[in-house]
């Protein structure tokens, strides 16, 4: 009898609170909805501590935590959700404690498949953002097939970044960058090649533009403190140097000879690139802003509006360096697995208050 009495009591109020939060959300409504907003997922092993759990426990419920926030963003309306899971710095930690987490992803990536979870209630597209080399491979494995399985969803995505680091996903993006301009470089040169002797290839045939127009590209890997130098800090943001609208000077001008060497090779002792005494002249392709967004981690979603990072930090933690430009930070001091809905409405309300402002930023860039 006194089960039957709590059961009904807890389905009441459940539904009370179900019909409230729909009021609220109706409400803002009223005004601009955030069409994606990112999270730093900080405190779970603090909130561990402080709740005198066991090691790994907090991060349990921090995913709980992250279904609560799922749901209340889905009727809410917002598409995207990014969530930072795992840094590539988190590498570095105590090995038990990286193979703690390693399982535990396991675990709840099998959990976000069951038919009755959060995922297939709400139709919502999974996609897992990093380095996924540097994963075991159960969870790779597993990430591949939450992703698959998940194809289709097309209500709400939620990007999971893992392995993942800003500094990571930007040498990425140009090393695919340079990849894909070499790779248009040699099929250009192998549609020149005629009896052993490369024809001319005249000013402008590459990107349609003068030599003096392109810069140089840098085929091979960018070191860390080079894809540093694309990015500056601003009042705890990282801001990308000229970002939109413009050539990515950071990433240019520092192989030219590599795009020489490869469409100057020799073939039967002699010198390809030379036709009719005339000594080829070869454009330096050039990497551009739609070269390198395209090529990042996070080119399946749009820059997120919202930033909420919880623990009362200001620290981006090499998150979404790139994306976030022009994007609010708001630093709730509850820690992640205690975030809620008051914490999601506050962060909702002083993007509206803000939302002109930088809406006016974004269409300058």
């Amino acid at each position: 009898m006194e089960r039957d009495r709590g059961d009904s009591a807890n389905q009441f109020f459940g539904g009370l609170g179900s019909f409230l939060r729909k009021c609220i959300f109706r409400i803002l409504s009223m005004g601009p909805i955030p069409n994606h907003i990112a999270f730093i997922m900080d405190g779970n092993r603090r909130y561990a501590k402080k709740q005198g759990m066991e090691e790994g426990a907090g991060h349990k419920s921090g995913f709980l935590a992250l279904m609560k926030i799922l749901r209340y963003c889905y009727e809410l309306g917002v598409k995207y959700l990014t969530v930072y899971a795992f840094s590539i710095e988190n590498f570095k930690r105590k090995p038990e404690e990286v193979q703690c987490l390693m399982d535990l992803m396991l675990e709840k990536i099998g959990e976000l498949l069951k038919e009755e979870s959060v995922v297939n209630q709400y139709g919502i597209r999974l996609y897992f953002i990093g380095n996924l080399k540097l994963l075991s491979e159960p969870v790779r494995v597993a990430a591949e097939k939450a992703m698959a399985a998940t194809a289709k969803n097309t209500k709400t995505v939620l990007l999971i970044c893992v392995a993942y680091t800003s500094y990571d996903e930007i040498v990425h993006a140009v090393q695919e960058s340079c990849e894909e301009k070499r790779n248009e470089i040699e099929t250009l040169y192998a549609s020149k090649v005629s009896n052993g002797v490369t024809e001319v290839v005249e000013e402008g045939e590459i990107n349609g533009t003068t030599e003096h127009d392109v810069q140089g590209s840098c085929e091979k890997s960018l070191s860390e403190s080079q894809a540093l130098d694309t990015t500056r800090a601003c009042n705890g943001v990282i801001g990308v140097e000229k970002k939109k609208g413009v050539t990515l000077h950071a990433v240019q001008g520092s192989c030219e000879d590599k795009w020489d060497e490869a469409t100057s090779r020799t073939s039967n002792g002699v010198t390809e690139g030379v036709a009719d005494g005339k000594k080829k002249q070869w454009m330096h392709p050039t990497i551009k802003l739609v070269d390198i967004e395209k090529n990042m981690y996070m080119g399946v979603a749009p820059d997120p509006e919202i930033l909420i990072r919880t623990s009362g930090e200001n620290r981006l933690s090499n998150f979404l360096l790139w994306q976030t430009t022009n994007c609010p930070l708001y630093s709730p001091s509850a820690l992640w697995p205690e975030i809620g809905l008051w914490h999601l409405i506050w962060a909702v309300l002083n993007f509206q208050q803000s939302h002109y402002y930088f809406e006016k930023k974004r269409k300058q860039l």
